[in-house]
């Protein structure tokens, strides 16, 4: 797979006002956008992954970590995948 560079202008010594090594900040950022893209719907949880340096299980772990639901659905899908669900549960065990 081929990547490609974008730079990004930070503050001068920006990463210590953060308390993090250069390499930490790098790591940081690219783990933010990857989760707030996924959030936003923007990328799937693999891309997501892909954009962290992590395995897709990694991100979804990663994502219960900082609060990042990994079920992108409005309340009103949900609720109506959830009656579906019993529609179907209760379809599936009627006499």
């Amino acid at each position: 797979m081929t990547h490609q560079t974008i730079f990004l202008d930070v503050p001068e010594n920006f990463e210590l006002a953060v308390q993090v090594t250069r390499e930490e900040l790098e790591t940081q950022i690219r783990l933010m956008a990857a989760l707030k893209m996924f959030e936003l719907g923007k990328i799937s949880s693999g891309k997501a992954a892909e954009l962290a340096g992590m395995t897709r299980v990694e991100f979804i772990e990663t994502c219960g970590r900082y609060n990042v639901s990994v079920f992108n659905y409005t309340a009103e899908e949900l609720e109506q995948e959830l009656q579906a669900d019993f529609t179907n549960a209760q379809k599936a065990y009627a006499p």
